[in-house]
């Protein structure tokens, strides 16, 4: 018996949103060794393994903000908080380009299975403290799967810069 529950409508379009952007982003990181994927290769600080440790570490967060509210979120107004968020645009020295796409596939598996069983798509939480949050907003379930297909699709984008600026290959086009 196939118990295998075939979605329409918004949560299959998150879904394929989601995979779209996150494919974009891995395929953009394929053959990259560990010195290409911590090499800079623009004026920022951006690499492309930080990238998708970022993006991993963010979609992970965001999915907590869902789960359990905004004491899930760092606060802003904490340094040593955000030192950390500094941290998630590098690999560290204990930190592999495999490791981190191991790790990203994990939070997408999660994201996904919230997306496909979350009752409520408009259930909210108020947003902590933070100078980039309007003071008093909340967060829609919904929202923030929107935010999070923006955010891997935008660092997808630079991602694809970065390694067009590595070695010339394209993501695209």
């Amino acid at each position: 018996m196939d118990t295998t529950t075939t979605l329409t409508g918004e949560r299959a379009d998150l879904l394929e949103a989601l995979a779209a952007h996150r494919n974009f982003l891995r395929f953009t990181v394929r053959g990259l060794t560990e010195e290409q994927a911590r090499q800079r290769t623009t004026a920022s600080e951006l690499t492309l393994g930080g990238l998708v440790k970022h993006v991993a570490h963010q979609e992970a967060g965001w999915v907590d903000f869902i789960v359990n509210g905004p004491a899930a979120m760092a606060s802003a107004t904490d340094p040593e908080q955000m030192a950390k968020w500094a941290e998630e645009f590098r690999l560290g020295p204990d930190e592999s380009l495999d490791g981190v796409l191991a790790h990203y596939e994990e939070v997408a598996r999660r994201t996904d299975e919230l997306v496909r069983t979350l009752p409520d798509l408009d259930a909210s939480h108020p947003l902590p403290e933070a100078p980039w949050f309007e003071p008093g907003a909340t967060r829609s379930a919904r929202r923030v799967f929107l935010h999070i297909v923006a955010e891997t699709a935008q660092h997808a984008g630079h991602a694809d810069i970065l390694r067009e600026s590595l070695d010339g290959q394209k993501t695209m086009g």
